[in-house]
């Protein structure tokens, strides 16, 4: 193995092992937890060292970088979650890729992944700002936006998903996430899934309950300058 592919896979040790310890403090199991290695401006040649360490499921929140990514890497069958904030009209090139959407925030959206017929797994993103441009539903139309999705049986509402407010605390946030997703519980109870967690803050994250982690620098090192 190379120095640049050593360093990847100690890294990649390094965040099991923070989040094993993590999940211990929580009383829960790793197994119980989905790391998301987002691999956003980098090439498909690490996504290729990552998945030859056993990594099985990643992130891309840009669709013309991912479907390239996805379609160069067919054969390795990984798991592609979106992340990103996606434009209704890019619903059903994204949906033939991917198996989850984490960022669903509007019925516009909700009606394009519908209109595909394609069978995918939904996370409702929440807002934890004022800042419309965050993207996300306010946490107080999380509900309609919930009934909305649930119109619609081949859209599999899996929970939410979430990004810490920039220099707030990480915990208290999550724990608003949490509550939200009691609220969402009483519509679905199904969808019980937490998507929050990045790599500053992914510890915080599983002692409040997260199921998917959406973790990149700590484990791919810096990215590469977009092209």
């Amino acid at each position: 193995m190379s120095a640049e592919g050593d360093e990847l896979a100690g890294r990649l040790e390094r965040v099991r092992g923070e989040i094993a310890d993590a999940a211990a403090v929580a009383g829960r199991r790793p197994d119980e937890i989905t790391t998301i290695v987002v691999t956003k401006f980098h090439p498909a040649s690490l996504v290729e060292r990552l998945a030859a360490l056993g990594v099985t499921d990643v992130g891309e929140n840009r669709h013309q970088e991912a479907e390239a990514k996805a379609a160069a890497l067919a054969g390795l069958h990984l798991n592609w979650h979106f992340i990103g904030q996606l434009q209704a009209n890019k619903a059903k090139a994204v949906v033939r890729y991917a198996c989850a959407i984490h960022s669903v925030d509007r019925d516009s959206l909700v009606d394009a992944l519908a209109a595909t017929q394609a069978t995918i797994d939904v996370f409702l993103q929440v807002n934890l700002t004022d800042d419309p441009g965050r993207g996300g539903v306010q946490p107080a139309l999380l509900e309609p936006l919930a009934e909305r999705v649930l119109e619609h049986p081949q859209l599999r509402l899996r929970g939410l998903m979430a990004v810490a407010t920039l220099g707030g605390d990480a915990r208290v946030d999550f724990v608003r996430v949490r509550a939200a997703s009691d609220r969402l519980g009483r519509l679905a109870p199904e969808a019980t899934a937490l998507s929050m967690g990045m790599s500053g803050d992914f510890r915080a994250a599983i002692l409040e309950g997260a199921t998917h982690l959406r973790i990149g620098t700590a484990i791919t090192g810096n990215r590469p300058t977009p092209g």
